[in-house]
């Protein structure tokens, strides 16, 4: 198990309707989350950045994640979400929510 942490933006007009859109995930899009095998999914909000955690119970996170933007219905959630935010200064290329470094876990 592999834990991640990313962040991300959420433009500040649209911090009410991403909070609404997450507090009932359609079920289609949790079962994709699932059948790509993330698990302990959460997302946290402070002053205007969004805050993921999520661990990852695979073998190949790359071929999980291009098989859940395979998905017709996370695309379609994704359509909704994705407009709500921005991308944090200094993402890499082809980076939407931004991998953070892990510097402390204890168990």
């Amino acid at each position: 198990m592999k834990r991640y942490g990313m962040v991300i933006r959420v433009k500040p007009e649209h911090v009410d309707e991403y909070v609404r859109l997450h507090a009932a995930v359609w079920p289609e899009v949790l079962a994709t989350i699932r059948a790509c095998n993330i698990r302990n999914y959460s997302i946290f909000l402070r002053d205007n950045v969004l805050y993921s955690y999520f661990e990852y119970i695979g073998k190949d996170f790359d071929a999980d994640m291009k098989k859940m933007a395979a998905d017709p219905v996370t695309q379609e959630w994704w359509k909704v979400t994705i407009p709500c935010q921005e991308p944090v200064p200094g993402v890499k290329p082809g980076e939407w929510w931004a991998p953070m470094e892990e510097v402390f876990h204890t168990a």
